[in-house]
């Protein structure tokens, strides 16, 4: 009986529908047009809809098992291993930042507006630094290794890339005078649009959203982030406002005559957990034992992936310029006047 107790509150926490049922349960349903009703209502839609996108891709015969394999364990592993770990960082920044803020920004429209602001600047740190830093890249990894999109992808995260993240993005937004109760919820908006931007062709064909592509982060940008395409590699960080890509030159619209190519450049078996989980670690670990020199190891554990000690460099930012160098030239003799 605990077994199915076990599981049941397992699915019902997955699919986010426990804290809806509680309130059903206790018959108060005046308590949906509550903050926390209202958020018991929003928590279930990305796993509906993940279901839903799970369901057409067998009726379209795109199913794509093998990424939703390999992403259910990896949900399964993170479930046991780093359930609480994150939570437990937030909470100790709040502990120690909290009181060193010039300022506090408390829930209002306008502080809101500004909060997210602030929280996207937090977010594009961590996950530049991500694919700018090898170490953090072995963290970041896991997420970019399908080789398909689908809502399923969210959930593909190494369980230490949830605490790194939070406590960067926390540490800036602390810093910067958000409120817990505004970083809280900021948080829960971020999280349930981090999740829809990466719902796949078999949900959502084009993910562009029309007019709002010009305006806001759409699953169209997200899709050319994790598109290993030398024109796509390393761009598009924000997650809903992407004003700091804009900012920082790394933001990049999807290119109709170049389709996006989902996954990571190393070679690596994308069906199998242990390459996907651990693969970048173990070829990290194995460029620092080859590297000679103390100073050699340390850079290939700080410097981005791609670079090699003997000057061989093969960066996504180093592959992107001779992508676009290669275009540009080819475009200037197609204009250049015959002699």
């Amino acid at each position: 009986m605990e077994i199915l107790d076990t599981l049941y509150t397992e699915i019902t926490g997955f699919l986010g529908i426990s804290q809806a049922l509680e309130i059903i349960r206790h018959g108060d349903y005046s308590t949906f047009t509550t903050y926390d009703g209202i958020v018991s209502l929003i928590y279930p839609i990305i796993p509906l809809l993940l279901l839903l996108e799970l369901i057409l891709g067998f009726v379209y015969k795109k199913p794509q098992a093998k990424v939703y394999k390999i992403n259910f364990l990896i949900y399964l592993v993170n479930r046991i291993v780093g359930r609480f770990i994150a939570i437990a960082v937030t909470t100790y920044l709040i502990g120690v930042l909290q009181p060193i803020a010039f300022f506090q920004a408390n829930i209002t429209w306008y502080w809101l507006i500004y909060g997210y602001v602030v929280w996207e600047f937090g977010h594009f740190l961590y996950h530049y630094w991500g694919h700018k830093v090898r170490l953090f890249w072995c963290l970041h990894s896991t997420h970019h290794a399908p080789e398909d999109m689908n809502l399923s992808v969210s959930h593909a995260h190494f369980f230490l890339e949830g605490p790194y993240a939070d406590a960067i993005r926390t540490t800036v937004c602390l810093l910067f005078g958000l409120s817990p109760e505004l970083l809280f919820l900021i948080m829960f908006i971020d999280g349930t649009y981090g999740a829809f931007i990466h719902v796949g062709e078999n949900l959502l064909k084009d993910g562009r959203l029309g007019v709002l592509n010009n305006i806001i982060l759409t699953p169209s940008h997200h899709r050319v982030h994790h598109a290993r395409n030398p024109l796509y590699m390393d761009t598009n960080f924000c997650n809903l406002l992407n004003i700091w890509d804009k900012v920082f030159k790394t933001y990049q619209d999807e290119d109709r005559d170049v389709p996006v190519e989902y996954g990571i450049t190393r070679e690596m078996d994308s069906g199998n957990f242990w390459d996907v989980y651990f693969g970048e670690i173990v070829a990290l670990v194995k460029d620092v034992i080859h590297a000679p020199g103390v100073l050699n190891k340390l850079k290939y554990i700080v410097m981005p992936p791609g670079w090699h000690h003997e000057g061989n460099h093969q960066t996504a930012k180093l592959v992107r310029e001779t992508y676009l160098d290669t275009i540009k030239t080819i475009q200037l003799n197609k204009i250049k006047p015959k002699q």
